[in-house]
C-alpha cells in the first residue's frame, strides 16, 4: 500500500499545504524556485516604484520632459558627450526612438549637438549648461532620498546591493 499524505505534514521534504519542497526551495506545484518567485515579486515592486519616481524626477528637471529621457540625461552626465547610436544601444532603444527623444531634449534646451572631432560626419550629444544644472539638482535630491531610506543599512550592504544590481544590468538579455 502507498503511504498516506496528510495535509500539513512534511512528506519527503514537501510541505503539502504550500506545495513547496522544503529541502530544495522549489514550488513543486509549479516547478519554480522560491528564490526566483521572490525575486520577481521584489523586482516588479521596485520597477513600479522606479517608473513612478522617474516621471516625478523628469518633471522636476523640466515639466515637459518624458520620464524615459531622464536616463539619457544621467548617461550624458556620467559619461560626457556621446553619439546618438551609442546612447540608443546603452538605453536599449532603436535609432528612430533615440532621434525623437534627442530632438525633444534639444527643443527643451537640455542637450545640444557638436561635431565629433574623430569623425566629422557624426555628431556628439552633450548636456547643455542648463540641462546639466537642472539634472544634477534633481539627482542630488534623489541621492539624498536614498541616503535617508537606507540610513539603517550598513555601507557594505549598500555597496553589495549596488554591485548585484550592476551585475544584473550587465547580464546579456536572453
Amino acid at each position: 500500500m502507498g503511504a498516506e499524505v496528510h495535509e500539513g505534514e512534511n512528506n519527503g521534504g514537501v510541505d503539502v499545504n504550500r506545495g513547496v519542497d522544503v529541502n530544495r526551495g522549489v514550488d513543486v506545484s509549479r516547478g519554480v524556485d522560491r528564490e526566483f518567485l521572490s525575486l520577481e515579486r521584489e523586482l516588479s515592486l521596485l520597477l513600479r516604484r522606479a517608473r513612478a519616481s522617474s516621471g516625478e524626477m523628469a518633471r522636476q528637471v523640466h515639466p515637459d520632459l518624458e520620464p524615459a529621457a531622464y536616463g539619457l540625461l544621467a548617461c550624458l552626465d556620467d559619461s560626457g558627450p556621446q553619439r546618438a547610436t551609442d546612447l540608443a544601444a546603452y538605453i536599449g532603444v532603436g535609432k528612430a526612438t533615440m532621434s525623437r527623444q534627442l530632438r525633444a531634449l534639444e527643443e527643451l534646451g537640455l542637450v545640444g549637438r557638436e561635431p565629433d572631432p574623430v569623425d566629422g560626419r557624426a555628431w556628439l550629444v552633450h548636456l547643455t549648461e542648463e540641462g546639466g544644472r537642472r539634472f544634477r539638482e534633481v539627482r542630488t535630491g534623489r541621492r539624498e532620498q536614498y541616503v535617508r531610506k537606507l540610513s539603517g543599512w550598513d555601507r557594505a550592504e549598500v555597496a553589495e546591493l549596488a554591485r548585484l544590481l550592476h551585475q544584473l544590468n550587465e547580464s546579456p538579455e536572453s
